[in-house]
């Protein structure tokens, strides 16, 4: 595992929320903010892109990892079709007080050691037990999005707490 460091965090542009500079209310949250609500969530919604342009939404199971979100879906699923072909993606964790919004660049996953990871940690955060051949890739895809921006707030603090925070090239993973 690579050390990624924390990317560059900023108040977002949101004109007519009354939004508060970035020293005023409770300031910008920090990224250990944002990870710890990636890792907690239950659940994360999947936006992409079909051909033709229409977006496209469905949620999933998915596991923050090594400064990425991880999920998997069946290899002839619309998501991961969508994905293979344009890999531009936004997934969102499922609480809407205290949302987090990932802007990112989906990945397909074929190592087999990084799959084991993955697998370890969804079995490990949802109570499973499934076996390595649940995600044999010629069946299903482990996708791995790896964050270009990230957007939170807290609602207790809506104009003085969002914060946007964006990496730069050489922190994808990539």
């Amino acid at each position: 595992m690579a050390f990624v460091q924390s990317p560059r965090a900023s108040r977002p542009f949101m004109p007519g929320y009354g939004i508060l500079g970035p020293d005023e209310g409770s300031g910008l949250l920090p990224w250990t903010w944002a990870e710890e609500h990636l890792a907690a969530a239950r659940d994360y919604w999947v936006a992409s892109v079909w051909p033709d342009g229409r977006p496209h939404v469905m949620p999933v199971w998915g596991v923050w990892l090594d400064g990425s979100l991880w999920f998997s879906s069946s290899r002839r699923s619309r998501k991961a079709s969508n994905l293979r072909r344009d890999p531009r993606c936004v997934v969102t964790t499922d609480n809407a007080i205290e949302p987090v919004v990932v802007e990112g660049m989906a990945s397909l996953v074929t190592v087999r050691a990084e799959i084991t990871s993955f697998l370890d940690a969804t079995n490990s955060k949802y109570a499973t037990g499934y076996g390595i051949d649940f995600l044999d890739p010629a069946v299903n895809s482990t996708i791995r999005v790896h964050p270009v921006q990230v957007f939170g707030l807290d609602e207790r603090d809506f104009t003085g707490s969002p914060t946007r925070w964006r990496f730069d090239a050489d922190q994808l993973g990539r």
